[in-house]
């Protein structure tokens, strides 16, 4: 169980949905040293955590995130040697990792700026909304530093296609809240009082399910990027094998022979 209030980021807790935001709304929302490592260990620690069963990453003020704050970040590391700032993009990288292996289904609902590190953010969530106004651009070029950051290059052309990625990476350019519906980056466009309504609906559909099963879609969605066919579908049958021993799946099967919607306990 997530123990502490987090200091450099908001958290509110819903029916086992958590919903998290920056909250520096007067400056886009830019991610500073504090708020990337406290995220970067509140999502570590979802792994233990069985009270949250899906998150909502979501807006704040009209805008997601204007990515790492140009003065408490990107000054501050024009003075560091190689070694301090190999720990400091270890550490966005690992925040991305974070992510990826919570074993939570990740929701990001985008509204306004969603930019370098926010963009990654929102990339490396499981679903994303967006309003008509999102505007996402992984800018990294712009600023003088290679596309490949927090895992962009691996897993940007996985969703939008190689050569949209490179595109994106190479010219640091705006994507548009259509162009990210239509290339597959957004789930679906909403409109900016809606998102949020959506973003609960759905993390509360995916929190009323099998919640062990989840997690397990996760793990394999991403184990099996390295994978090829033959040992994708043996390890599909080992976790689809582990997954008929819980008592959802027994629950389910009673559920449906007594013709009623199941719930799951997430065991």
């Amino acid at each position: 169980m997530q123990a502490a209030t987090p200091e450099h980021f908001m958290l509110t807790m819903d029916n086992g949905v958590a919903s998290v935001s920056l909250n520096r709304p007067e400056r886009k929302n830019p991610l500073t040293f504090e708020s990337y490592a406290e995220l970067r260990d509140w999502f570590l620690a979802l792994r233990s955590d069985d009270t949250v069963k899906a998150v909502i990453f979501g807006p704040n003020g009209g805008n997601f995130c204007s990515g790492g704050d140009v003065f408490e970040i990107i000054g501050p590391l024009l003075d560091r040697d190689m070694k301090g700032l190999l720990e400091f993009t270890r550490m966005t990288g690992d925040l991305v990792r974070a992510m990826v292996e919570c074993g939570k289904p990740i929701i990001s609902a985008v509204d306004g700026i969603c930019v370098g590190a926010g963009a990654i953010i929102a990339m490396a969530s499981d679903l994303r909304l967006a309003t008509p106004e999102a505007k996402t651009a992984f800018l990294f070029n712009r600023v003088g530093l290679a596309g490949c950051d927090m895992g962009a290059c691996a897993v940007l052309p996985r969703i939008v296609g190689q050569g949209r990625a490179a595109e994106l990476l190479y010219t640091g350019r705006t994507m548009s809240a259509e162009e990210g519906e239509r290339w597959g980056f957004y789930s679906r466009l909403v409109e900016a009082g809606s998102l949020m309504d959506e973003a609960k609906a759905l993390a509360a559909r995916i929190a009323d399910g099998p919640n062990f099963a989840n997690m397990m879609t996760k793990t394999m969605l991403a184990q099996e990027w390295n994978m090829s066919i033959a040992q994708a579908i043996e390890a599909e049958a080992q976790a689809q094998a582990i997954c008929m021993q819980t008592a959802d799946f027994r629950r389910a099967y009673e559920a449906f022979a007594a013709k009623r919607k199941p719930v799951f306990e997430g065991d």
